[in-house]
């Protein structure tokens, strides 16, 4: 059976949060992504394996290795996603800091 992954499933874990920061600023194997956590490295296998289903890493093999990197293309689909949540957000904490301000006054 072939489960479809969804992105915010994935990113809701702190590991696999952990491992594209990891992974953003250059490519990296399992086993040297593994090292980085205290869990037993099927677990973190476990973790790229939904990542990447759900296209959020790519992996490109060189010779024997296999190195994962970040996909900035569903990347930027989540950030889309996400950047109206913000907007608005930091449009309501503006206006309470100027509410704030005039209260003081």
């Amino acid at each position: 059976m072939n489960l479809r992954r969804d992105v915010f499933q994935a990113i809701a874990d702190p590991t696999r949060r952990a491992i594209l920061l990891l992974v953003a600023s250059q490519s990296m194997t399992a086993g040297a992504i593994a090292a980085n956590f205290d869990t037993a490295r099927p677990t973190v296998s476990k973790h790229l394996q939904i990542l990447t289903e759900c296209e959020l890493l790519k992996q490109e093999q060189t010779g024997r290795e296999v190195y994962y990197q970040l996909n900035a293309t569903k990347m930027k689909e989540v950030a889309d996603f996400i950047e109206p949540f913000r907007a608005m957000w930091e449009d309501r904490f503006n206006k309470l800091e100027t509410i704030m301000k005039n209260y003081k006054k």
